[in-house]
């Protein structure tokens, strides 16, 4: 029987709406932005949150990084401090290696000064804008998406005589060598000949940056034929055994303090962190980001929610006279409570749904015309779903329980 009852009820809300075509959707635009605005952001989000995250475990795990300054943004005196800092050398990386002994290898590169414009040329076929890298020969040990697909890596013997080999990344690889094999070859950067002796496997691109044009030469041969800056140099260590990346840390430390002529209890002049820094550096903008959002979306729903209570309002003084006659003819309180109820919430669930259609419209945009990835996921579907209810209930219980509480005789009398 209540079954029936609550079919009917059902019916009646949809009927409602239906026959306010132009009202109800007016109604609807403000949970409609509201939903779509999160579905849409959360969408892209956690699009950057996977390639982001996918690509910091493809590098490796257990990453030592060394800079000059710790990731993020200086600004005022601390950026002024870190840019008096003592530059980093390749001695140091060497040092690092040599001295620590949890230190399994370090990666070191440097790449060329940045306002040189210095073509890669073979034969009539030129890149302008690949960037040259010097690098040494632990780099695929300490970061494994290095790995030559072809041929070799720089080898040591290369860092020691400085030779002129280069290893290409894919793009590159593609620009220059297109029809033809490219190991062996010898090609141009600048006016110095290099002999490829390797290709790397292919990493793609993140955020829309292409990783793979790029040359990587010893870094020792970088330095003695191109501008450089030492600001823009790397350092990348590994420890020997797994687990053990606080204990290399403080090796490492104590290393370069005593290189860097750090006082007794002075602070570093340098910066040490581990992938776990970048992540939470990363979580920290993207928080920012989904405040932003909520902010945003808050608006729209509550501008939605508003206009959901004044239409259910003007319904219900409409329906007066509807309101009497049920409740003459047997109907509770809480039948005509649910009837409202239940016409606001579908109100706003068919908001929701259409917001969350939208939502997931404009990532797929996005990621389909901009570098930016997106990613559906199942519990952005349910938390629009639920706010667009939430609202529904919220904004509609006033409402429906006016016209719960009408005299039947009072409502009869109603014009």
């Amino acid at each position: 029987m209540r079954i029936g009852i609550l079919k009917e009820i059902f019916q009646m809300a949809f009927d409602s709406i239906k026959s306010h075509k132009l009202r109800s959707f007016l109604t609807l635009l403000g949970i409609m932005i509201g939903v779509a605005t999160v579905i849409g952001m959360v969408s892209i989000i956690q699009g950057l949150n996977r390639t982001f995250l996918s690509e910091l475990e493809s590098i490796g795990s257990d990453i030592i990084m060394v800079s000059k300054s710790e990731p993020g943004v200086h600004i005022g005196r601390s950026s002024e401090e870190i840019r008096q800092r003592k530059d980093f050398t390749f001695e140091d990386a060497l040092a690092i290696e040599n001295e620590c002994s949890l230190v399994k290898a370090v990666a070191v590169d440097l790449v060329v000064d940045v306002f040189e414009n210095i073509p890669i040329k073979y034969q009539n076929i030129k890149s302008q804008d690949s960037i040259i890298i010097g690098m040494n020969e632990k780099f695929p040990m300490v970061l494994s998406v290095y790995l030559p697909q072809k041929g070799r890596f720089i080898s040591e013997s290369d860092i020691i005589h400085r030779t002129k080999v280069c290893v290409l990344g894919s793009e590159l690889t593609e620009t220059l060598f297109p029809y033809t094999e490219a190991l062996g070859k010898e090609i141009r950067i600048g006016p110095e000949k290099f002999t490829v002796i390797g290709l790397l496997e292919k990493r793609g691109s993140i955020f829309g940056q292409s990783q793979d044009n790029f040359i990587g030469i010893p870094i020792t041969t970088l330095m003695k034929y191109f501008p450089y800056d030492l600001s823009g140099i790397e350092i990348t260590a590994t420890p020997e055994k797994h687990g053990y990346i606080q204990e290399t840390m403080e090796q490492i430390i104590n290393v370069l303090r005593k290189r860097r002529k750090v006082g007794f209890g002075k602070p570093n002049d340098f910066a040490i962190f581990t992938q776990d820094t970048i992540i939470d550096l990363y979580n920290q903008i993207t928080g920012a980001v989904y405040l932003v959002m909520i902010v945003i979306s808050s608006i729209g729903l509550l501008v939605g929610g508003i206009g959901v209570m004044n239409i259910m309002l003007v319904s219900v003084k409409e329906r007066t006279r509807e309101i009497g006659i049920r409740k003459a003819i047997g109907a509770r309180s809480g039948d005509i409570l649910k009837q409202f109820l239940i016409e606001a919430i579908l109100l706003t669930c068919i908001g929701g749904t259409s917001g969350i259609i939208i939502g997931f419209s404009i990532a797929f945009l996005v990621k389909a015309a901009t570098p930016l990835p997106a990613s559906v996921t199942l519990w952005s579907v349910l938390l629009g779903f639920f706010v667009s209810v939430s609202v529904g209930l919220f904004f509609g219980i006033f409402p429906a329980q006016k016209a719960a509480k009408l005299d039947p005789i009072v409502a009869l009398r109603h014009e």
